[in-house]
């Protein structure tokens, strides 16, 4: 059973720092490109940041400004995702993703989603 477990949301003050992380069984992390999606209440959900199989690609979302950094564990089979510099309009429900190819920042183009965690950045 293939399953993406995100964790490491939680409520934090503007300026704060919050590590998610995204643990993946069923499945050979290490042949798959992560990338993480948000999605605000109202809004459609969109592109974060990704990293290639090896991790030696990342991409990120304009609206990130060099904020967050996507990294993994392919021995732990965990992905994570650095958030610094947390700002109000960064609240939203975080999700990791999975796609076997290379990075293409569409939600309609992931093969395998975590249920989310929650992230609120109160100002």
């Amino acid at each position: 059973q293939i399953q993406l477990v995100e964790s490491g949301g939680g409520l934090v003050q503007a300026g704060g720092s919050l590590r998610l992380s995204c643990s993946i069984s069923g499945l050979t992390f290490s042949t798959y490109t992560m990338e993480w999606f948000r999605q605000a209440p109202g809004k459609e959900r969109e592109f974060v940041g990704a990293i290639t199989p090896g991790g030696g690609v990342t991409s990120y979302a304009d609206s990130i400004e060099g904020r967050f950094t996507c990294s993994r564990d392919n021995r732990e089979n965990v992905g994570y995702l650095q958030m610094n510099s947390l700002k109000a309009e960064d609240t939203a429900v975080y999700y990791c993703a999975l796609r076997y190819g290379s990075i293409i920042k569409f939600p309609g183009g992931m093969t395998f989603w975590g249920e989310g965690t929650q992230v609120t950045v109160s100002s």
